[in-house]
């Protein structure tokens, strides 16, 4: 997976910006196949037109795709402590995968052929002693000299094919040196695997077990690169992805149009509220333009909580936080959950009196029956009319056993459906109720803003 990976060039990429860009894209081909699909690249639908259109060159078009490549593995690592590379498998029963095992099986049946021949035939063994030579070499550090030259003089080609030749090689003996080699230079985690290689003792079953074990050191090597460019990663993040979207900037000059639109529109949402808020009783307009202008920091605050509800169906992603856009979907269905669990008990609460929201343990109970019931609810099949008609039944059932244990008189079935009834409108988006999320949002974004208006006077 990441078979040119080589640790001395991660330990030197923290030297300067140059090495960490380099330790990035050399191990490009080790991550791009398993960084999560949650990062797409950028798209180009209903482009504001505020950019003339330039055509570009193939070659411009792929310089470009890798260093947007390379910035999003980057960031992955940076923003994701749990990421690691894991082995590649192909879905089951696919084209990929059926070709993969009869290739395979191709080959290995062909070593079995060649080694049952009398004499036997090293043509293909050689080969494959050769790639575990190169793997375990691109597994060493640049101070281990002594295991270097071990691997170099013990696994030397061109004497293993003058023995080959003069009918005396022991390919047995290869296969013990590359298994204790193998030991000394994995993680302690497949301390097993290679143990249990010893175990096997016809050879072509033998390689193919240790190249299934070196595949995984591969990943393990992979990972062991992730982790040691991740606090280098993390100092030089910010600079790193500012200077690769000038790059993509000066190629492409329509690159961030998106990004444009998105603060324009923030900054005039806030504008309208702020006239909104100074607006003199009499309707007079306000004294100041300035008093108007939102600072920097509060169209950045409230471009962030514009993401929270994005239409990400109809909308591009805006280009700096495109890497991030399944974390944003993410935070946007734990919001909307939270403001449906929300709005339940506030409508719950509000019915049944201070005597029943006042018990702490009757409301971490209903909390968690109703989160329960929404666990889903990011889903597109998930049905929130039908959620709401299951939670409004057991919000009445578990409020009756409430109010019996409180000795509070049980609620009329007239306001069991009232309850029922409103707690079913909370599904509906322009529900009063639900409004008061967004409207605590907008005020709060606004006294942010008043806030650091007033300390920078």
């Amino acid at each position: 997976m990441s078979e040119n990976l080589d640790k001395s060039n991660i330990n030197e990429s923290s030297d300067s910006e140059q090495g960490l860009e380099g330790a990035v894209e050399h191990s490009d081909e080790a991550l791009q196949k398993n960084i999560k699909s949650d990062s797409p690249s950028p798209q180009r639908v209903q482009r504001p037109h505020s950019s003339p259109l330039r055509f570009v060159t193939v070659e411009e078009l792929l310089e470009t795709t890798k260093g947007v490549t390379n910035m999003a593995l980057a960031h992955e690592i940076v923003v994701n402590g749990d990421f690691r590379i894991k082995p590649v498998e192909l879905p089951k029963d696919s084209l990929e995968k059926r070709v993969k095992e009869i290739v395979h099986k191709a080959f290995w049946d062909c070593l079995s052929v060649q080694l049952s021949e009398n004499p036997p035939t090293y043509d293909h063994a050689i080969k494959l002693v050769g790639e575990i030579k190169e793997t375990l070499l691109s597994f060493l550090l640049p101070g281990h000299t002594r295991l270097r030259n071990q691997i170099t003089e013990v696994l030397d080609l061109d004497l293993i094919k003058q023995e080959a030749e003069n009918g005396a090689l022991d390919i047995s003996r290869l296969a013990e040196f590359i298994i204790g080699m193998m030991g000394t230079l994995c993680a302690p985690a497949r301390d097993e695997e290679v143990k249990n290689l010893k175990d096997i003792k016809e050879i072509v079953p033998l390689f193919r077990a240790m190249f299934a074990v070196l595949d995984l050191m591969k990943v393990d090597m992979a990972n062991f690169a992730v982790t040691s460019i991740r606090p280098h990663l993390m100092q030089q993040s910010v600079e790193y992805e500012r200077k690769k979207f000038q790059e993509l900037l000066e190629k492409q000059p329509d690159s961030l149009d998106f990004v444009t639109q998105w603060l324009e529109e923030a900054s005039a949402d806030l504008m309208i509220q702020r006239y909104k808020h100074t607006l003199p009783a009499s309707g007079e307009a306000a004294s100041s333009k300035d008093a108007l202008v939102p600072s920097a920091v509060s169209i950045q605050n409230y471009a962030y909580l514009k993401l929270l509800k994005w239409d990400h169906l109809r909308r591009p992603f805006p280009e700096t936080v495109l890497m991030d856009q399944a974390r944003f979907q993410e935070l946007q269905g734990q919001l909307e959950l939270l403001t449906v669990l929300g709005a339940v008990l506030l409508v719950t609460f509000s019915m049944s009196g201070p005597g029943v929201s006042s018990r702490a343990d009757f409301v971490e109970r209903l909390k968690t029956i109703v989160k329960v019931l929404l666990t889903d609810m990011h889903l597109p099949t998930f049905l929130l009319d039908e959620a709401l008609t299951t939670i409004g039944e057991k919000v009445c059932l578990e409020l009756s056993g409430c109010l019996a244990l409180c000795g509070s008189p049980a609620f009329s079935i007239d306001k069991e459906t009232v309850l029922k009834g409103q707690i079913q409108a909370v599904g509906g988006p322009d529900d009063p109720v639900r409004r008061i999320t967004v409207n605590l949002q907008e005020g709060g974004s606004f006294l942010a803003d008043e806030a650091t208006q007033r300390g920078q006077k």
